[in-house]
């Protein structure tokens, strides 16, 4: 399970943690979509196109994406990491929470802690633990353009 928690009421910092033990901050881009992670000795870079549908996951200094988010921000948006992929869909119509789908079968899920604080949950079972972060990274990114565009 990986968890992501802001670094206090007002930032866009988010530690995550997986098991209770704190592994890496996703830190957002002030004046862009995306933000930077370090983890495992990598640091990764997740970048997103200018209307926030497609998003990309790079090591530092690689323009070659280690996983890549298509159609975020849709009813059904897809992740492709490794030679795989899975969708993401919301769990409900109500709910901003988002539900991992392999083959049709719901395995995963990422779902807001807290309406006032924010953050995420997830159990994104099959995914490395960078890819894991970076689907988290663009919930948390969605969720923000979201409240954003809500005022």
């Amino acid at each position: 399970m990986i968890r992501a928690e802001p670094t206090s009421l007002w930032a866009r910092d988010h530690l995550i943690s997986t098991d209770g033990r704190e592994i890496t901050t996703f830190s957002a881009s002030w004046w862009s979509t995306g933000g930077r992670f370090a983890l495992d000795g990598g640091e990764y870079e997740v970048r997103a196109t200018f209307r926030g549908q497609r998003y990309a996951m790079a090591e530092v200094g690689s323009d070659a994406p280690a996983a890549t988010a298509a159609g975020v921000g849709r009813r059904r948006w897809t992740l492709a990491a490794g030679g795989r992929t899975v969708e993401f869909r919301r769990a409900s119509f109500l709910s901003s929470d988002q539900v991992m789908a392999v083959d049709g079968e719901d395995v995963g899920f990422v779902n807001r802690l807290s309406v006032w604080r924010g953050g995420a949950v997830a159990d994104l079972p099959g995914l490395d633990v960078p890819v894991q972060v970076f689907a988290v990274a663009v919930v948390l990114t969605l969720w923000a353009r979201a409240a954003a565009a809500a005022g």
